[in-house]
């Protein structure tokens, strides 16, 4: 099992870090203020409204706001406040940090799917999740609700549509995943978290039909596809059929085709207004159920 950061109590400081690309203050500001209405203290770090480049600070920048968050024992969440590219960056110098010693939750997804690697190779539980720009539209958004509701402590039961495409079947395991195209990034790297045994959960934007088809192609000739115990389909979005495939789901089912592990499709996680926070490293059990209702269970 993971360890579980401790839960968030009334005045407990959160972190807001920009470990990939840059964003618009403004953005920080709003959703900050919506972590203050729950009663947490928001910390924006000293580089996360920088800017270099794409990115919103140097790499050495980046790194020092993140290892103060990990390491100072007032802070106890990290929130990252957008995506984009440039984890990889910071990766090895952040996994030499005593990060087991005092674990935080860590928060976000796209880019930041390499720290939820990162957070997985050291056995701590982390949150994918909405970041600043969906945390502004306060704790009446359902999905929100639920990543408040998961740093004070409680683990989230989801509930969403089948779809015509899905596999049904009930598996248990450890849920990992996050953006395929950084997940496969990581393949045969110290963070590569395309384990055996675990729930697969992928999503992508902006990527080609054959770019994903690809990957999975890597996934099923390395062996893990014979492998893990069930598979979750997020959003994949901003894409445009190609000649072969009309949409991303029929190749991803053509891909996975001949395997017996459960396949949910349509689940709504990923870029997208709709993304439920799921609990990575965590046990969960997802049912693909012929009722038209799939579930997936934290244990």
């Amino acid at each position: 099992m993971p360890v579980y950061p401790a839960p968030l109590k009334k005045g407990d400081k959160i972190a807001i870090c920009s470990p990939a690309g840059k964003i618009n203050p403004d953005i920080v500001y709003q959703a900050a203020e919506v972590l203050r209405q729950q009663g947490w203290e928001p910390v924006i770090m000293p580089h996360a409204l920088g800017e270099n480049g794409y990115f919103s600070g140097t790499a050495d920048e980046r790194f020092s706001d993140l290892k103060e968050a990990f390491t100072n024992p007032e802070i106890r969440a990290v929130l990252c406040s957008r995506g984009g590219y440039g984890v990889v960056h910071i990766m090895d110098r952040l996994d030499e940090l005593p990060l087991e010693d005092d674990p935080k939750w860590v928060i976000g997804f796209s880019d930041i799917s390499a720290l939820h690697a990162l957070m997985a190779k050291h056995g701590i539980a982390s949150i994918h999740s909405s970041m600043c720009a969906q945390i502004l539209k306060g704790a009446d958004d359902p999905d929100n609700a639920t990543l408040f509701a998961i740093l004070r402590g409680e683990k989230p039961v989801h509930i969403f549509d089948s779809h015509q495409l899905d596999r049904q079947g009930i598996a248990t395991g450890k849920l990992l995943g996050g953006n395929l195209a950084v997940l496969a990034e990581l393949i045969n790297t110290p963070y590569d978290i395309l384990d055996p045994d675990t729930i697969l959960f992928v999503e992508d934007v902006s990527e080609p039909v054959y770019k994903i088809e690809r990957i999975f192609y890597q996934l099923r000739l390395s062996g893990l596809l014979n492998k893990i115990r069930g598979l979750i389909i997020g959003q994949f979005t901003d894409y445009k059929p190609d000649a072969n495939h009309a949409d991303m789901e029929s190749m991803i089912s053509a891909a996975v085709a001949g395997y017996k592990f459960p396949v949910a499709y349509n689940v709504p996680i990923g870029h997208v207004d709709h993304n439920i926070p799921v609990i990575e490293s965590a046990e969960i059990t997802l049912k693909v159920s012929p009722s038209g209702r799939n579930s997936i269970i934290f244990r």
